[in-house]
């Protein structure tokens, strides 16, 4: 089945996150999120990837600016979500960190 673009806010389920790699500057993925009033749990995690970019002051280091995670859900589908680790400024709130950016496979829209 082709992949389909979502690009929408996940809210994690915080209790769930894998905790390991938070002391080498990852974040915690969850095992569980919540996302259009559903909760979706993450089965196996078939890969991660870092996305990097120039320093935004001049200098000529490079900055993870999103840590990416493509995974298995429990019904089959498999799920593109990312961590933005910079996420734009709103008008005073909190922008969300974490977010679905594809899915393909079985349908997991309620």
């Amino acid at each position: 089945m082709p992949e389909r673009l979502v690009s929408e806010a996940i809210t994690p389920v915080f209790a769930t996150s894998d905790t390991s790699r938070m002391a080498a500057g990852e974040p915690g993925l969850p095992r569980e999120f919540l996302w259009r009033g559903r909760t979706i749990h993450i089965s196996t995690v078939l890969r991660t990837w870092r996305e990097t970019g120039k320093c935004h002051h001049g200098s000529p280091e490079l900055y993870v600016r999103k840590h990416w995670y493509e995974v298995v859900v429990d019904d089959g589908a498999t799920m593109k979500i990312y961590f933005d680790r910079q996420p734009r400024r709103g008008r005073g709130h909190k922008e969300p960190r974490w977010w679905l950016f594809s899915i393909s496979g079985p349908e997991a829209s309620p």
